[in-house]
């Protein structure tokens, strides 16, 4: 007869492990959004590029404060 395994460990690190699927797309979205700008209006890539960093950054305080979270409440 086959025994149950037995599982310890946290569940709030499963879910940060599904949460960082939003700061993954959050980041595919922001630099894509810069590519497509500049291949549309290349001299404009320096505008774009500043404000595509302060996007990136954003995004990944999020994701810090998710995983700190995620810690926190173990």
């Amino acid at each position: 007869m086959l025994e149950l395994l037995e599982i310890s460990g946290s569940l709030n690190m499963i879910g940060y492990g599904l949460a960082t699927i939003g700061p993954g797309i959050g980041v595919a979205m922001v630099f894509s959004s810069v590519i497509n700008g500049t291949a549309r209006q290349p001299e404009a890539r320096g505008a774009m590029m500043g404000t595509a960093w302060i996007g990136f950054a954003i995004v990944e305080a999020l994701a810090i404060i998710g995983i700190a979270l995620a810690f926190v409440l173990k």
